[in-house]
């Protein structure tokens, strides 16, 4: 971990991973050539992954109004860089405008502007279930988006449990750091948490082109499916490191 303090505190609910298997030869082209691709079994995963974020603030600072709570959906894959494995973004969908040019301009990622909501539709027979709708925002002020949207059902099938170092849910979970490369240079930013404590999950996909906006399709097969239902993160500034 680094030894500059953290500099963001946030809290993560109601996440879906949502992983699918792609080809390599698919994904390599896609993701900087400075970064290499984090394969488990010679297999490369892309993940949807749908929450809400609250408690956003910067260090020994309150919460700002209209930043401390909105929905979050990300794509992303897995990469190393020096040997230190870590997350790449296709894409940040966020319903926080601000929060949008800010991780643009600080960060470098690739947010976008969208109209999202997340309902919990649970009931007494069913048990806990939210309902997930985003659609990509265009917007005059940068490089038009793709559009992409999500509408989704899921829910948790099984009790939370962290899951055993060297299994499959822990090398596409437990990642503490991502990557962003700018003009051939690499960037890392360092998070920090707990361990996730997962849970089994099924979802009901009635429309997801999330990963198409990023120019890969996601094979026609069930994902492996995982539920959090809360996470309290710590965040770094990212460090040139090339």
């Amino acid at each position: 971990m680094p030894t500059a303090p953290w500099i963001m505190v946030q809290k993560w609910h109601d996440l879906l991973f949502a992983h699918w298997t792609v080809p390599v030869e698919k994904l390599r082209p896609l993701v900087p050539r400075e970064l290499e691709l984090d394969l488990r079994d010679g297999r490369a995963y892309v993940a949807v992954a749908p929450f809400w974020m609250s408690g956003i603030r910067g260090r020994a600072m309150p919460p700002l109004p209209g930043l401390h709570t909105f929905p979050e959906l990300n794509v992303r894959t897995y990469v190393t860089y020096q040997g230190i494995p870590g997350v790449y973004f296709f894409s940040l969908d966020a319903a926080s405008r601000i929060a949008v040019k800010g991780a643009r301009a600080f960060y470098g990622l690739p947010y976008f502007f969208a109209h999202m909501s997340i309902r919990n539709i649970s009931t007494q027979n069913d048990g806990e279930r939210f309902q997930y709708t985003s659609r990509r925002i265009t917007s005059t002020g940068m490089k038009d988006p793709k559009p992409a949207e999500l509408r989704a059902q899921y829910w948790p099938l099984t009790e939370p449990r962290v899951r055993e170092a060297k299994s499959l849910e822990a090398f596409l979970t437990e990642r503490y750091c991502l990557y962003t490369v700018r003009e051939g240079k690499v960037f890392r930013a360092y998070i920090h948490h707990l361990p996730w404590k997962l849970q089994n999950a099924q979802a009901e996909f009635e429309l997801n082109t999330m990963a198409q906006a990023a120019g890969l399709d996601l094979p026609n097969e069930p994902p492996l499916l995982h539920f959090s239902k809360l996470l309290e993160v710590l965040i770094w500034w990212p460090q040139r490191v090339s």
